[in-house]
């Protein structure tokens, strides 16, 4: 399994994002994912700028290959917008560029006052997306017209070499159907093992991504604390993290999460972390990208990352 950098949008200014970029190619991570919000999930994380502009950006200082964790093309920006981002990104970055998709949250989807539909819906939604994208990908002039979207007399004229692949996210049977049927990799954000094997079952290809947090740092209590402050939305169940429409809503639902709901490797102690990743790797996935909670940063990359990466080698 490799183990790449997983950069939040949320929790860190776009700035920041951009150094964190150069320490994880040189502290030696295999790969970015950079995630896509027009919201971060509560106020305390503070940040959300816009993914397009912090990937060109990105480009420019570092060599590493970029996955969306993940864009939803569907309701805030269509997909022909979304097709000629990623194009735009896969000319730009030197290491590459896959676009990750999924059929989003509420959170973020909800802004410009459109209803937000049904799961069923939202997948049919995505899956039309992807078809928009991929015409376009083909390059000349195209056209759609389709149950959920028009693009007319549409031409991208920056193409890659080859059209970027995309990873869909899936949670449940319904999506993991449409995952294995129109995607080029699968991404999950937990070590789910059934929901992986089903993926490859249904004739699903390329590669598995994962994406996970840990806060390392000098002491246990505080790094939970850490969590507990800027991430507790992690602990919360079920579908909720695909309806809440606001950052508020979130923190209202999060004063129910408490420390036994956290499974996030906190504190100094390397061989915790190294166990919660070994579960990613047992489940089948090829490729974790791990986001540090919390602002010590510098210690993360430098101590954490090459006793962690080594054993990954």
């Amino acid at each position: 399994m490799k183990i790449g950098y997983f950069l939040s949008s949320e929790e860190n200014s776009p700035r920041d994002l951009v150094q964190q970029a150069k320490q994880a190619q040189e502290a030696g991570f295999h790969a970015l994912w950079i995630s896509d919000h027009y919201h971060p999930w509560n106020d305390e994380q503070g940040h959300s700028g816009f993914v397009w502009s912090m990937i060109g950006a990105i480009s420019q200082v570092c060599d590493l290959k970029v996955t969306t964790g993940v864009t939803c093309p569907t309701v805030r920006v269509h997909p022909a917008v979304v097709a000629q981002a990623a194009a735009t990104s896969s000319v730009l970055l030197p290491g590459g560029f896959n676009l990750g998709v999924g059929s989003g949250e509420a959170l973020n989807e909800h802004i410009l006052g459109d209803k937000w539909p049904e799961a069923d819906v939202r997948l049919e939604m995505l899956e039309e997306a992807v078809e928009v994208m991929r015409t376009l990908w083909q390059g000349g002039q195209q056209s759609h017209r389709g149950r959920h979207y028009t693009v007319e007399n549409a031409r991208v004229y920056d193409l890659p070499d080859a059209p970027p692949p995309v990873l869909v996210s899936a949670f449940g049977p319904k999506a993991l159907e449409v995952a294995a049927r129109i995607g080029d990799g699968f991404v999950t954000v937990s070590p789910d093992k059934d929901s992986i094997q089903s993926y490859k079952d249904q004739g699903g290809r390329g590669p598995v991504h994962a994406g996970t947090k840990v806060c390392y740092g000098p002491s246990e209590e505080e790094a939970l604390k850490t969590v507990l402050r800027l991430w507790p939305n992690e602990g919360l169940p079920g579908e909720l993290a695909q309806i809440l429409p606001t950052p508020k809503h979130f923190e209202q639902a999060c004063e129910l999460v408490t420390a036994e709901h956290i499974k996030t490797p906190v504190g100094p102690d390397i061989d915790t972390h190294l166990e919660s990743l070994r579960q990613y790797e047992q489940a089948g996935v090829d490729e974790l990208y791990v986001q540090q909670v919390g602002p010590d940063k510098d210690a993360f990359f430098r101590d954490w990352a090459p006793e962690v990466l080594s054993r990954f080698a």
